[in-house]
């Protein structure tokens, strides 16, 4: 298996709607961070659904190596290093 992209090195801020779904680009290539443009068309990466349980903010993973995708768990933080 390939390694996706890394598209940034901190979580994207995104404030969500209850009962929205959105999509996270999980190969790194699209140019609409944190969500999927279709740029992983090719490759072995699809974009993972996410459903926003609340209205609020979701912090969105940019670094493509979270364990807990599509979210952010801070790994970005061993790339700053």
């Amino acid at each position: 298996m390939s390694e996706p992209l890394v598209a940034g090195t901190a979580p994207a801020v995104v404030e969500v709607k209850k009962g929205k779904t959105y999509f996270w680009c999980a190969c790194g290539r699209s140019s609409k961070q944190p969500f999927c443009d279709g740029s992983h068309s090719g490759t072995e990466f699809s974009p993972v659904q996410y459903e926003a349980k609340k209205d609020g903010y979701a912090y969105f993973c940019t670094c493509k190596k979270t364990s807990k995708q599509p979210l952010c768990d801070g790994t970005h933080k061993e790339l700053r290093d």
